[in-house]
């Protein structure tokens, strides 16, 4: 893996993005958007995971994240593993969802390290957050993810984003809002 998309700083904020196989509009059905939920909810509170920024998008998930508990990388190992199995077990009991099964098991047979099913793609291209500046700007981008896809006029209408923490509505994840820490840098 390149050295261009791993965390070096433990105690740093990053900008990460973590995608579904062949872009699968996956996340977008109740029963799979509430597996990564979940699990981004138990990372915040077992694994030491901080969250700035979200938008959770119908085949990928940007985050703003922090991790000063274990390394961010091994956050989102064990994130992927989870949810891969959580959302390969629903797959498994409904048959209106197999055929992603069989999209699972033609991505896993190419790699050899994995010998069932591939659910995310390789990585989370992590960015440091280096200043004040770069934070707006990502947290625009994924505040505007949602607008820019046709999905909503305004970002705080997208339910799935960190849009609405800032604007002091209900939703779906608790988050640290930048205002309640600097980046210092």
């Amino acid at each position: 893996m390149s050295e261009k998309y791993k965390t070096f700083e433990s105690d740093a904020l990053y900008f990460i993005t973590m995608t579904i196989v062949r872009w699968l509009p996956l996340l977008s059905l109740p029963e799979f958007s509430s597996i990564v939920l979940e699990s981004l909810r138990h990372c915040t509170i077992h694994k030491g995971l901080t969250i700035f920024g979200y938008c959770l998008m119908p085949s990928h998930l940007h985050l703003i994240v922090q991790s000063e508990k274990v390394t961010l990388g091994s956050v989102i190992r064990d994130f992927k593993k989870y949810t891969a199995v959580k959302i390969a077990q629903v797959c498994k009991c409904d048959p209106d969802k197999s055929g992603y099964l069989e999209v699972f098991r033609q991505e896993a047979a190419s790699i050899e390290r994995n010998t069932n099913l591939k659910i995310w793609q390789d990585g989370y291209h992590p960015e440091i957050i280096f200043s004040n500046d770069f934070f707006f700007q990502k947290l625009n981008y994924i505040h505007q993810n949602p607008v820019v896809a046709g999905f909503v006029s305004n970002p705080e209408d997208y339910y799935f984003s960190s849009a609405r923490n800032y604007a002091g509505l209900d939703a779906p994840l608790e988050i640290v809002l930048e205002s309640q820490r600097l980046i210092t840098y």
